[in-house]
């Protein structure tokens, strides 16, 4: 049995290790193909045990972390996110960002995508946020490595009350796998009112 639990504090800075390990892991598949490593990772997971009102997510199968949701205000994020959000009308500092949810195959479909934003979006309300927002990688249908049967996640985070926000594509940097160097990628943000 998949248990979830909000991590805060100690037990937060705890798990970043293996959040890190499963960021690589999941994220190397479609579509973000991203060819990882710790030290990145590690600098980036920074921003999370550095925020106070930061929270990870954890899916565990008994002591092993299986799944990880991370979020934070986006105004921790701000760097990176200023410029996505310029012109939309949205103050980041009423956003709540839910970084990434990253979850093993065998436990999908499971229901734990589902708590994972459950959680996050509980902990956005009891800090005071009034929306939450992600952002999903954009790829071109022709990519050559565009699996066959992969299926969006778009219906999944609708019904969850997500939709585009117009204009809002943000930028990131990283190194496909297969690549030779890093190269920027479109992030289209999604966001809801709490």
């Amino acid at each position: 049995m998949t248990l979830c639990h909000v991590l805060t504090g100690a037990a937060l800075d705890a798990a970043l290790g293996d959040v890190a390990r499963l960021r690589i892991a999941v994220f190397r598949d479609w579509p973000y193909l991203y060819d990882g490593d710790l030290d990145y990772e590690r600098r980036y997971l920074s921003t999370f045990r550095a925020s106070p009102q930061a929270v990870v997510v954890g899916a565990y199968d008994g002591d092993t972390l299986v799944g990880a949701a991370t979020a934070a205000p986006l105004a921790d994020h701000a760097d990176d996110f200023a410029a996505a959000f310029a012109g939309t009308g949205v103050n980041i500092a009423d956003v709540f960002y839910c970084a990434e949810s990253v979850l093993l195959d065998d436990y999908r479909g499971q229901g734990i995508g589902h708590q994972f934003f459950d959680a996050r979006e509980d902990a956005a309300r009891a800090f005071g946020y009034s929306k939450s927002a992600f952002c999903a990688v954009q790829r071109p249908a022709d990519h050559p490595l565009h699996p066959a049967d992969y299926r969006p996640l778009d219906a999944f985070w609708r019904k969850r009350g997500y939709a585009p926000l117009d204009g809002a594509i943000a930028q990131f940097t990283w190194q496909d796998v297969g690549a030779d160097a890093p190269t920027a990628k479109p992030l289209q943000v999604w966001i809801k009112d709490l």
